[in-house]
């Protein structure tokens, strides 16, 4: 339903212009178009041949969703929990993408050892491996605490993914390793486009406590007692997160959006469309 309400089209075609390389012969079968004829093979074979070409361009949509223990946290005024809606938006997207006739691949930060990352592939059996696989997961494990765990989430994109594939991550961006903007900014590089979402809680995004509150961190388990006098500055230091985050990732030509989970799925899913656009 999601999808329905959002345009087929989750990123912009690199099918054209630079990057398309002369890719061999073929024997010219009627119906071919004649712009392709090569008509110096035409003399020196005597018989009809058409060039064919190849580019470097990839369409595949590659999701990454953060199913840490931090995106199990559900506010009062949240439909669901993090992961929950972030596992939504991405199953629309992979909708998006495989009905624009694009292959999908999915892969976590965190989370169950049941669900498994689900290889690049197109049609219908691939949507429903995204499914099983975001169904299947749970919020568990800690990102900063779990050495190698953005190595299991972005290598893979790193070295696969090729020119006009296109990379978008769910995921709070909170206690991630402190090298993971720049990780995520690399990808951005060699005509990949690249989306990160930060996808908080309504609790996350505003602080509304008024009164003595102890918190409980998902990840790390510390313990903090505090009051509303503190909003102000813990506003100030998500908000110097953001800029960090968006700094460095514009910087290197990817996009940075942030969402709360009591948005509309539609309305999102149509924003991470048009940033790619």
């Amino acid at each position: 339903m999601v999808a329905e309400g959002v345009y087929a089209g989750a990123h912009r075609s690199a099918r054209k212009g630079a990057g398309i390389e002369f890719g061999g012969h073929r024997a010219y079968t009627p119906g071919d178009d004649l712009r392709w004829l090569d008509v110096r093979s035409l003399l020196r074979h005597d018989h009809l041949l058409v060039r064919q070409f190849e580019t470097e361009t990839d369409r595949a949509l590659r999701l990454v969703v953060d199913a840490t223990a931090s995106m199990g946290y559900r506010g009062a005024k949240a439909p669901g929990a993090k992961l929950a809606w972030a596992s939504l938006v991405a199953a629309a997207l992979a909708r998006v993408a495989i009905r624009s006739g694009d292959p999908v691949g999915l892969g976590f930060i965190g989370g169950s050892k049941d669900a498994r990352p689900v290889p690049v592939s197109g049609g219908r059996e691939a949507f429903e491996r995204v499914l099983d696989a975001l169904e299947a997961q749970s919020a568990e494990g800690d990102a900063l605490a779990t050495e190698g765990a953005l190595d299991r989430a972005f290598g893979a994109i790193a070295r696969a993914a090729r020119r006009g594939s296109v990379v978008v991550v769910l995921s709070d961006l909170l206690d991630l390793p402190p090298e993971a903007p720049e990780r995520l900014a690399a990808i951005a590089t060699r005509g990949r486009a690249v989306v990160v979402v930060q996808t908080l809680d309504p609790d996350e995004a505003t602080f509304p406590f008024t009164e003595t509150v102890r918190l409980k961190a998902l990840e790390g388990g510390a313990t903090v007692e505090t009051d509303d006098a503190a909003r102000e500055r813990y506003l100030a230091a998500l908000a110097e997160l953001q800029e960090a985050w968006r700094r460095t990732l514009v910087g290197r030509g990817a996009s940075f959006v942030t969402m709360t989970t009591d948005r509309d799925p539609v309305s999102a899913v149509r924003a991470i469309v048009e940033a790619l656009l």
